[in-house]
């Protein structure tokens, strides 16, 4: 064989020997208990050290400081002083002209007029500006009508006079017949000897029939013309009242543009419509003879209409300054003055029959785009005024029923003392004698 089919074996290697490897001698564990215990011992001395001489003293501070804030204190001081009286009303116009629908006269103050025209509501007018204008469509048929009338009444006139001509010139004619008559008998009665006895008696009565009649025609002649101008009369009566109501309505009519007799704002009237609701007047309604239509106001001569209770109208006198509120515009604050006090004590009808007010009217003297007639408003009355007082708040004041005193600090302690207080308002009351100014109180 070849070496090439049958190369020669390799040498083996010798195995691998393992060296097994002896484990070290167990050495003994130390003790770390007592270490661990020291640690945690030297730990909680520390924590309570930083407690007790740390947190504990500014805890203590925080204390002191959350209970010296509780302690509320104010300064008493020098300044002036007023005490007010507050009373309500609404407010008004001292120079206005209330304007009506046209009041209707006769059978037509019963109907109703269309508002055709108006002026807005807050708008500013001069003197003699067209403020509203009712429909007269209705009033010039009906014054057509009367028209109509009167030349109806003219003919009627007429008529009667021609037929009174006619009566007249019958009454006339008999009167000429009768004469007639009258004449015949005479003229038969002078030659009443030629006749019988019988015919001379029926020729007398005959004179005298025609005589009376004749009298009696004479007679019915001036009463006749009597009626006749009493009846005309009657007819010019009926034409002359015709005349004056077509008149009126000329009067009336020119009523129906109603101008402004003043320079100011208009405040439109209140009407109700269906539902009870109460709005303001607007064009297209109709309208009553002498309804309330608006109001001119003078916005720089208003007032105020209040009422003060009468336990505290004994403070109010005339010439008193005051500060006026609107209550629908708090911002808005306006001087004032009181003009008028009343003289006795009324009630509403709101109230308890032994609840009594003393009307009291006050002059605006400001001017304010929103102050306008009948809104609700109130007035801080100065009754008392002094401009140089020692104040001290009310919350300060306390009373043991013996001695009234306050609590002044001194340092960092109160210290009671006695005070002597005169008048006092919602805030702060004068201290007459016992504090001065600049002093700190403590509060209730």
């Amino acid at each position: 064989m070849s070496a090439l089919t049958n190369p020669a074996p390799s040498p083996i290697q010798p195995p691998e020997q393992r060296i097994t490897k002896q484990p070290p001698p167990a050495q003994e564990k130390p003790r770390v208990w007592p270490k661990a215990l020291l640690i945690l011992g030297s730990i909680a001395a520390g924590v309570w050290a930083f407690n007790q001489f740390y947190l504990r003293p500014l805890q203590k501070q925080a204390e002191q400081k959350a209970a010296a804030a509780q302690i509320r204190t104010a300064k008493v001081v020098v300044g002036p002083f007023e005490r007010l009286l507050r009373i309500g009303g609404t407010t008004g116009a001292r120079e206005y002209s209330n304007i009506t629908a046209p009041r209707m006269r006769g059978f037509e103050s019963r109907s109703q007029m269309e508002l055709l025209r108006l002026v807005g509501n807050g708008s500013w007018v001069k003197k003699n500006d067209e403020l509203a204008q009712i429909d007269p469509g209705t009033q010039t048929d009906h014054m057509d009508d009367i028209r109509a009338t009167i030349t109806q009444a003219g003919g009627d006139v007429k008529k009667r006079e021609a037929e009174q001509s006619v009566e007249i010139e019958s009454l006339m004619q008999t009167l000429r017949v009768a004469k007639a008559s009258g004449d015949k008998t005479a003229l038969d009665l002078k030659a009443a000897e030629v006749r019988t006895d019988v015919e001379r008696e029926l020729l007398k009565l005959s004179n005298e029939e025609a005589l009376a009649k004749y009298k009696q025609s004479q007679l019915d002649m001036p009463q006749k013309k009597l009626i006749h101008a009493a009846e005309v009369k009657i007819l010019g009566f009926t034409t002359e009242r015709h005349v004056r109501h077509l008149g009126r309505h000329e009067v009336d009519i020119k009523a129906y543009t109603i101008r402004a007799p003043m320079e100011g704002m208009v405040a439109l009237a209140n009407i109700y419509r269906g539902g009870g609701q109460s709005q303001a007047v607007s064009q297209g309604d109709p309208l009553g003879s002498g309804q309330p239509l608006l109001k001119i106001v003078n916005p720089k001569s208003m007032q105020l209409d209040a009422n003060a209770n009468q336990a505290e109208s004994s403070e109010v006198r005339i010439g008193m300054p005051a500060i006026i509120g609107l209550d629908a515009f708090p911002d808005v604050k306006l001087p004032g003055r009181i003009y008028s006090i009343g003289a006795l004590a009324v009630g509403g009808w709101r109230q308890n029959y032994y609840i009594r007010n003393v009307p009291v009217k006050l002059t605006i003297d400001g001017i304010d785009a929103h102050l306008i007639p009948d809104l609700s408003a109130h007035a801080d009355v100065v009754v008392e005024s002094q401009t140089k007082a020692t104040l001290v708040p009310l919350g300060a004041i306390r009373n043991d029923g013996k001695k009234t005193y306050v609590e002044v600090k001194q340092g960092e302690q109160f210290v009671r003392r006695e005070i002597t207080v005169g008048s006092q308002n919602n805030l702060h009351a004068v201290a007459t004698a016992g504090l001065s100014g600049g002093e700190e109180v403590r509060l209730n």
